[in-house]
């Protein structure tokens, strides 16, 4: 098996252990919505519908690049699209660089033939490989819009990973350029700072998932992949280095007020995902939570997908929120 097809099969193994997600949390349990005690509505009429890249959707949310690019991925794959498919519910695929280096077939547009795909490379591969792999990636899945994934630190931890980043926002700004779909920008769980925000902002970037501190910790994840002693040593005071979600999506939303946003990181139910509307996202994104049911069938993914909906709507109805926009302004304790 190639290294890179390993690395992914240990990355879905790992990842379903609660050893490697964080132990400080996204933030969310410092937030509370105040209780509305009247909130004049029918549960039936609260809407959560939304659009996103100008497709209508069931909920704000997304299912979050998961995994690809290797023969277990395939079922994965499949019943998150299917689930996605079936229940108006975009979805993010994982890292597509294996599968284009294999050659493999990716069928997830096959399984999901009217839901919003976003495809996925790494800022590095980008830099590296030129924007002719941004390309291939959306063309062999008809993508809707590019992720492309910033992992710095998952980088320095994994064997053999990249620690040369000069480039990538050059990469960045070029796809921004000349695809033809949108580009999304993601951490995978260190965050991105207003700072940096603005920098891709200024290369014409118009979403970005914040990815911040809270889920899945893949510097933990990539140290127990690595047998080199030093390296672990040196990662140890780092495995949970970041900014909270909670925290980044109200400053990149003061820094970059016209940017779409994207909360993501420690999002584990449907009143996280609330809260991350209310606090100023477009949408939220969720990864962990789906992969063990991603491991059973389409039918868990869907249960899981209509229980975070079904949570969603609860706090929209608890808190008088008819409405998304409603919610946006809804009054916190």
């Amino acid at each position: 098996m190639p290294d890179i097809i390993r690395r992914k099969a240990d990355h879905v193994q790992l990842a379903l252990s609660l050893d490697h997600q964080s132990s400080q949390g996204a933030g969310f349990d410092r937030m509370s919505f105040q209780h509305n005690a009247l909130p004049e509505l029918a549960l039936s009429s609260v809407d959560s519908s939304t659009e996103f890249l100008g497709h209508q959707i069931s909920a704000p949310f997304l299912i979050g690049a998961m995994t690809g690019g290797y023969a277990h991925g395939d079922k994965i794959n499949r019943h998150l699209a299917e689930a996605a498919e079936q229940c108006s519910i975009p979805m993010a695929l994982g890292s597509q660089r294996p599968a284009l280096e294999q050659n493999l077939s990716q069928k997830v547009r096959r399984w999901a033939p009217k839901a919003i795909l976003l495809g996925n490379i790494g800022g590095t591969q980008l830099a590296q490989l030129g924007v002719d792999l941004a390309y291939r990636a959306v063309e062999s899945i008809e993508a809707n819009a590019l992720i492309i994934h910033l992992n710095p630190l998952q980088e320095l931890v994994q064997p053999n990973g990249d620690q040369d980043w000069r480039g990538v926002l050059d990469g960045i700004e070029r796809c921004c350029e000349s695809l033809p779909v949108p580009v999304i920008i993601k951490e995978v769980g260190a965050g991105i700072s207003p700072y940096t925000a603005q920098r891709l902002v200024d290369v014409g970037v118009q979403w970005i998932d914040v990815a911040g501190r809270g889920g899945t910790r893949w510097a933990s994840i990539e140290s127990a992949r690595n047998n080199a002693t030093r390296v672990q040593q040196v990662a140890e005071p780092f495995m949970d280095w970041g900014m909270d979600t909670v925290d980044l999506v109200p400053m990149v939303r003061q820094q970059c007020s016209e940017t779409k946003l994207i909360a993501s990181g420690g999002v584990r139910h449907g009143l996280d995902i609330a809260c991350s509307i209310r606090l100023g996202a477009q949408m939220a994104a969720l990864a962990q939570p789906f992969l063990q049911p991603a491991l059973e069938s389409t039918e868990s993914v869907v249960n899981k997908i209509e229980l975070l909906r079904d949570q969603l709507r609860w706090a929209m109805f608890l808190t008088g929120s008819p409405s998304l926009s409603a919610l946006r302004s809804a009054p916190l304790q």
